[in-house]
């Protein structure tokens, strides 16, 4: 995977955030307190963490020692082999910290994903800052557990994932790849993102044969306390925790205004009108797609005057509410 040298600790070489490959930047965060405290041992970076912690709850996902920590469907599909609980975040902490001291089959797997980093430790960011040059203010997120394994998954936000206490390993999938990743059902998710079925650390390539090909094109990272990946716009990720403490922070931002409405509607809704069409009418609509989204330019609507040119303008905050409006007009007749 590319490496990149920062320019300074906690600063994003600029060129980093229009890449369109995954890179590495080691020790970007490694003058953080939290990454001095992990240096120290896990009882010190919990006690950074907690001096910061005013009594916010957090959810957590809880998974018996068989899972092997690795988050996953029931056999039927009916659901996950997790319990979630909301517990005070010290209180996560704490049994985190215990874990360390029992056998691997009695631990129990804990997993605390994505939470707001000011709504969960107030103060925290201001100590605790990266310099990145984003067109949108990058939200900063706290995720935490033990030897968890999260799938390859994806996300529409740009991410620089900061490992601040014990290691992780990515492993990642171009966004292309995803015929060969036999993703799950996209409207029962873990979390709110469709997770591959396949797992790169134990293929099992007869039951998912075309995974022979993703893993032919996997990038495979570890990271130490105060390095830092970037991640590009729904690059497929698998996130593995590699000790009984592993504390991350990550910050997402979009290339597009936050008045835009996520691709993924789209995507839903060409599911349910366009997929099942024969495959002539398949076809044409594929042609319409192609000429007025995926290969629009300057002349696609040069033709037409521009006060006229309505939904082929560039939009705008009015144009897509009114965007809105119209389609929620269409979806309720």
């Amino acid at each position: 995977m590319l490496e990149i040298q920062v320019p300074a600790p906690g600063q994003v070489p600029s060129h980093v955030l229009n890449l369109d490959q995954p890179c590495v930047m080691r020790g970007l965060v490694s003058h953080w307190p939290v990454v001095q405290a992990a240096g120290q041992g896990a009882d010190a970076a919990a006690a950074c963490l907690q001096s910061h912690w005013r009594g916010a709850t957090v959810g957590v996902f809880q998974m018996a020692p068989e899972t092997g920590g690795r988050i996953a469907y029931t056999e039927d599909f009916s659901g996950f082999n997790f319990s979630r609980q909301i517990l005070p975040f010290d209180q996560v902490l704490a049994q985190l910290l215990a874990g360390q001291d029992l056998a691997p089959s009695l631990s129990p797997y804990l997993y605390m994903g994505s939470t707001t980093v000011e709504t969960c430790l107030p103060g925290f960011a201001a100590e605790h800052m990266l310099a990145m040059d984003t067109p949108e203010a990058p939200l900063a997120s706290l995720w935490m557990g033990n030897r968890i394994t999260v799938p390859a998954h994806q996300d529409w936000p740009s991410n620089i994932a900061c490992c601040v206490a014990g290691r992780r390993r990515f492993t990642l999938f171009p966004p292309d790849a995803v015929g060969d990743l036999y993703v799950g059902p996209l409207d029962l998710t873990p979390a709110g993102q469709p997770i591959s079925l396949a797992n790169p650390s134990a293929p099992d390539l007869q039951r998912f044969p075309r995974f022979a090909k993703a893993l032919a094109r996997a990038q495979v990272v570890e990271l130490e306390p105060g390095d830092a990946i970037y991640i590009p716009s729904l690059w497929w990720h698998q996130v593995e925790g590699l000790d009984d403490l592993n504390v991350l922070i990550n910050y997402w931002w979009r290339r597009s205004p936050d008045w835009s409405d996520s691709p993924n509607t789209a995507l839903w809704l060409a599911l349910a009108t366009v997929r099942d069409l024969p495959p002539a009418e398949r076809a044409a609509w594929r042609a319409l797609f192609d000429h007025y989204v995926f290969e629009a330019d300057v002349q696609t609507a040069a033709h037409i005057p521009a006060p006229a040119r309505g939904l082929l303008a560039p939009f705008a905050e009015p144009g897509m509410r009114r965007m809105r409006a119209w389609l929620l007009k269409k979806l309720n007749r």
